[in-house]
């Protein structure tokens, strides 16, 4: 097994957390203050901390599984550090007792900003981003647990502010600046783990349903029973140019090892593979596991109406979606290019088996996916998740 890049020589790399109860807008923000990073040509990474903690049931010891996601959060910065980034943005809940355990991340010189907002303000966010039934009770309990906690560091309310405005004043208030360019020189980053266990990778086309059909999977595993985890590679390598997949992969043999010590012996992955080269990226830096690949395929037509959704800000809420935003003419190239993809991933026959989301639900496609690969044990039906 390749460690993490030791990084104990060089100088620490600036993180910004942002932190707070649901819906208080922090993923929204620390994107914008990625974005403003990246046009001004800094290299900045960005992890959504929810996506470091993705399995479960979650250990006995490690309520909120808080630890597990700080030792994930450790070797992504660390390979971010590595891959070129000179700062990184997170975002995401901490513990609102114990707050960041720092020392637990020693290579980041940290800065933590809780954001909050008025408990009206932040129940109407809530249901807006999770409807009329979400549970805002519970939303509002922890952000009274947090403002009564104590977290160390700066504290910015966004009651009645744009995420403009907000991202303005968490850079002013946090005096957060990213290192130097001096001696930031891109490094290799490798890393692998001899943790076995079965790896389902459901790869395809953009818009084909990769990741609302994987989370589909991985819940009717989880429902059946077994420890398992869920990794959207796409939300593990917000850093340096697009597409590194041995940043992923990296990043993916990190995750494993932790999810792997918690028990799990099944993990879900969904993301693109361009070619067999690719998916041998990902074999080698888990070479312990038996991975089964399973291509999602969709007709152009549907493809371009997914991909025109996902530019509405509709169906799978994914952090730092590119697509969210762009003009119309924008989309429907992307949707060709989607398309085109799809048609050479075809004539190639990249995976173990193909399955066809063109008229299918993302639950009906994870049945189909079970049923074709015996992957975990088939569940019952946990509710229909329509395909965008």
């Amino acid at each position: 097994m390749a460690d993490t890049p030791d990084i104990a020589d060089h100088a620490q790399i600036p993180v910004l957390w942002l932190c707070g109860p649901p819906g208080v807008g922090k993923t929204t923000v620390a994107w914008e203050i990625r974005s403003r990073l990246i046009r001004e040509g800094v290299d900045a990474g960005f992890v959504d901390i929810d996506q470091l903690g993705m399995c479960f049931p979650e250990p006995a010891d490690d309520p909120g599984r808080y630890r597990m996601k700080t030792a994930n959060l450790r070797s992504v910065v660390a390979h971010f550090q590595a891959a070129g980034a000179r700062c990184v943005i997170v975002s995401g809940v901490l513990d609102a007792a114990r707050g960041v355990a720092a020392e637990e991340i020693p290579q980041a010189r940290l800065s933590v900003c809780r954001l909050r907002a008025d408990h009206d303000q932040l129940a109407e966010r809530f249901r807006a981003r999770q409807g009329e039934n979400a549970p805002v009770t519970e939303v509002l309990r922890e952000a009274e647990a947090l403002d009564a906690g104590g977290v160390p560091g700066v504290c910015v309310d966004t009651t009645g502010r744009t995420v403009g405005e907000t991202a303005e004043l968490v850079g002013q208030r946090c005096g957060f600046r990213p290192a130097g360019p001096a001696n930031r020189q891109r490094r290799a980053v490798l890393r692998s783990t001899t943790a076995d266990g079965s790896v389902l990778w459901l790869c395809g086309p953009g818009g084909v349903g990769k990741s609302a059909t994987g989370f589909a999977v991985y819940q009717q595993i989880l429902h059946a029973g077994h420890t398992v985890a869920f990794v959207d590679l796409d939300q593990l390598a917000f850093c340096g140019p697009p597409g590194d997949h041995r940043l992923k992969a990296a990043n993916l043999a990190a995750l494993w090892e932790t999810y792997h010590a918690a028990g799990a012996r099944h993990l879900v992955i969904t993301g693109p593979a361009e070619d067999a080269a690719t998916v041998k990226t990902y074999t080698e830096a888990l070479p312990g596991t038996a991975f089964t690949v399973c291509r999602l395929h969709a007709g152009a037509d549907q493809l371009a109406h997914r991909i025109m959704l996902r530019g509405q800000g509709e169906g799978w809420p994914q952090p730092g979606d590119p697509l969210i935003g762009l003009p119309p003419e924008q989309l429907r190239r992307i949707a060709g290019a989607a398309a085109a993809q799809a048609d050479s991933l075809e004539h190639a026959g990249l995976g173990d088996l193909r399955v066809d989301t063109t008229t299918r639900t993302a639950q009906q496609a994870a049945e189909e996916v079970i049923a074709r690969t015996g992957f975990g044990v088939r569940a019952k039906d946990s509710g229909e998740v329509p395909l965008m």
